[in-house]
């Protein structure tokens, strides 16, 4: 316990973390009034932890080693240590200087996603079954950043809203084709053949998110407009007046980058329009924390604009507009967080007690990192000729304002009353 014990006390100043060991014996750190309790069950936690913070406490805590006492939880305990370390700028989670090497070392092995390895990264996370994500996301199954706008309240209303922002850069007309590479469940790809009556092509790794996704446009008796396939986006052939990825780019990895841009720019016509649409790094290249990598996103990599910018640069992109969207995301984790939470039962029932905890700890820990550390997301908005954008931005929010007299979300709660 000693090893943790000194990096505790060195990073928490504000706010109070109280830890009963294994043993029962008691250890304080901070000086606040409400105290996060958690406890140890093993002798070998606190090691586990000091050895390696961030894949140590989120292994610990699914293995029910680290439990959380009420009325706290493990959000309380996450933003607590990690605010407290972000206010003396000491990070908490980085490993010693023996598994800082190794991990870069591994982070860049695990960047390797070549199509067989990347189907398999696609299938580990999104081929849980529809009824889990149908407990935390929205109803329209977004499962990005939402936009949240001032004075909205609504999960459901702030993803409609993340939507239109979306589809205003676009700029787009009724005989359109779009491309939407990483369609998820067919939400955004739908939407916008809703309101401007375009084409869509939408492709994915993940069988069941495909299928649902031709479900959805089968039922709207759009099929033949709006289509969905089961296909890599480097077997993608034709022109496309406008290309989406919503979320997509953080699963190629950074070595594929200039791939990525190279094989967009081909399929888009020379008046297109690409947004891009990813989290991304306020600061200089990174890694993927091992934890994340390992039960998460394997092969997941968060760009910072330096990457992504040189990467177009080299494959003849322009820039049309860059916009960096801040604490979106955080609100955006919390909500999903809760409603996760909410929904305890019907997840272990489908699972485990085991993915209910990893599930809270990567949701709880994503909300720290757009909270409190250098993860934003980023709107890149590129063309092949500058002159197909107007000379302002006015145009974006005008169409925002359009789409949103044009179609409100559902209060989430109130479809749910009667359930």
């Amino acid at each position: 316990m000693w090893l943790l014990n000194r990096m505790l006390r060195s990073v928490i100043k504000h706010g109070k973390l109280v830890i009963t060991d294994h043993d029962g014996k008691v250890y304080e750190y901070g000086p606040g009034s409400d105290p996060v309790r958690i406890r140890f069950t093993r002798k070998s936690t606190a090691r586990r932890i000091a050895t390696d913070p961030g894949l140590g406490a989120g292994e610990a805590y699914m293995d029910g080693e680290l439990v959380v006492e009420p009325p706290h939880d493990i959000r309380d305990m996450i933003l607590l240590v990690k605010g407290a370390g972000a206010r003396v700028g000491r990070p908490v989670d980085a490993p010693n200087p023996l598994h800082r090497m190794v991990d870069r070392a591994l982070s860049r092995i695990d960047q390797f996603n070549y199509r067989a390895r990347a189907n398999k990264n696609v299938k580990h996370h999104y081929d849980l079954t529809r009824q889990f994500y149908e407990l935390f996301l929205d109803e329209d199954r977004q499962y990005t950043m939402a936009y949240w706008q001032d004075g909205v309240q609504s999960l459901e209303q702030a993803q409609l809203d993340k939507k239109a922002l979306i589809a205003a850069k676009l700029r787009l007309g009724p005989d359109m084709r779009v491309l939407d590479i990483g369609c998820g469940w067919g939400g955004l790809g739908l939407y916008l053949n809703r309101h401007y009556g375009c084409e869509v092509l939408g492709v994915s790794l993940a069988p069941d998110q495909v299928r649902f996704a031709q479900e959805r446009a089968e039922a709207a008796g759009v099929a033949g407009k709006v289509r969905f396939e089961l296909m890599d986006y480097r077997d993608v052939s034709g022109q496309f007046d406008r290309i989406t990825s919503v979320g997509m780019i953080e699963h190629v990895g950074a070595r594929s980058f200039p791939e990525y841009f190279a094989k967009t720019f081909s399929l888009l016509a020379d008046d297109g329009i690409m947004l891009t649409h990813t989290i991304g790094r306020t600061g200089p290249p990174g890694r993927t924390d091992a934890w994340t990598r390992k039960h998460i996103f394997p092969g997941g990599y968060i760009p910072a604009m330096s990457e992504l910018v040189t990467a177009m640069e080299q494959t003849g992109w322009k820039m049309g507009d860059i916009e960096v969207l801040r604490y979106h995301y955080a609100r955006t984790l919390h909500e999903w967080y809760n409603r996760t939470t909410a929904h305890q039962h019907e997840i272990t029932a489908l699972y485990d007690e085991r993915l209910f905890r990893m599930w809270q700890f990567y949701l709880a820990g994503a909300e720290q990192a757009f909270a409190f550390d250098s993860m934003v997301n980023f709107h890149l908005q590129s063309v092949k000729r500058p002159g197909v954008l107007p000379m302002t931005r006015d145009y974006i929010a005008e169409e925002q304002r359009r789409l949103g007299v044009a179609e409100t979300a559902p209060d989430w709660h109130l479809s749910h009353a009667a359930e």
